[in-house]
């Protein structure tokens, strides 16, 4: 059996964030050193769930029912949840680039397409 590979939430974000941009599973794989196209597929199918804080999770610990871990503090889970909207906000911000990016290249083409038939 293959050795598990374990990524740092950074890479997870960047691979999340590449995909959003349109970049394919295996350009991501190739940028940034991921092993498994499943793996990439399954970080997208987390953000797209608002599963965020499993990107957290260590390799082999699954949290069921898309609960997050067991905190020993009250201030962990404050300084987790801090990270988690943090994150959202990153990718917020960066959809909203993209989305006006695109307003601008398809403005300057002559049609939008964002606009409303």
């Amino acid at each position: 059996m293959a050795t598990r590979v374990s990524y740092p939430l950074e890479v997870k974000m960047k691979a999340v964030e590449l995909r959003l941009k349109g970049v394919s599973v295996r350009e991501v794989m190739d940028q940034l050193n991921i092993r498994n196209k499943s793996q990439v597929e399954t970080w997208m199918r987390w953000y797209r769930n608002g599963e965020l804080h499993r990107l957290e999770q260590p390799v082999g610990k699954q949290y069921s029912y898309g609960k997050g871990p067991e905190y020993i503090s009250e201030v962990e889970k404050l300084q987790a949840e801090n990270r988690f909207l943090k994150q959202q906000i990153d990718v917020l911000k960066k959809y909203k680039e993209m989305e006006r990016s695109c307003r601008q290249k398809s403005s300057s083409h002559g049609s939008n397409l964002f606009e409303e038939s």
